[in-house]
């Protein structure tokens, strides 16, 4: 499914999903968990990776990525 600025996109519990940006330029999206789940560790995570500059191994990735419920998809 595409989607473009001001679209609203509905993951249902349990919905498998993936998000990705085909455009050349960056994109932005908002991401609300309702009810909450304690996903501000694997954000804050995510962030303090860019600032570093860390690359993961593949191996790494998908053990960092496991161990936050998250799964990549190909």
């Amino acid at each position: 499914m595409e989607a473009t600025a001001g679209d609203f996109l509905y993951v249902p519990k349990g919905g498998i999903h993936a998000f990705s940006n085909d455009a050349d330029e960056p994109a932005s999206m908002l991401i609300l968990f309702a009810p909450g789940v304690a996903r501000e560790r694997y954000f804050t995570a995510l962030d303090e990776m860019r600032r570093s500059g860390v690359n993961l191994t593949d191996a790494e990735r998908t053990t960092f990525l496991a161990s936050h419920d998250q799964y990549m998809v190909e």
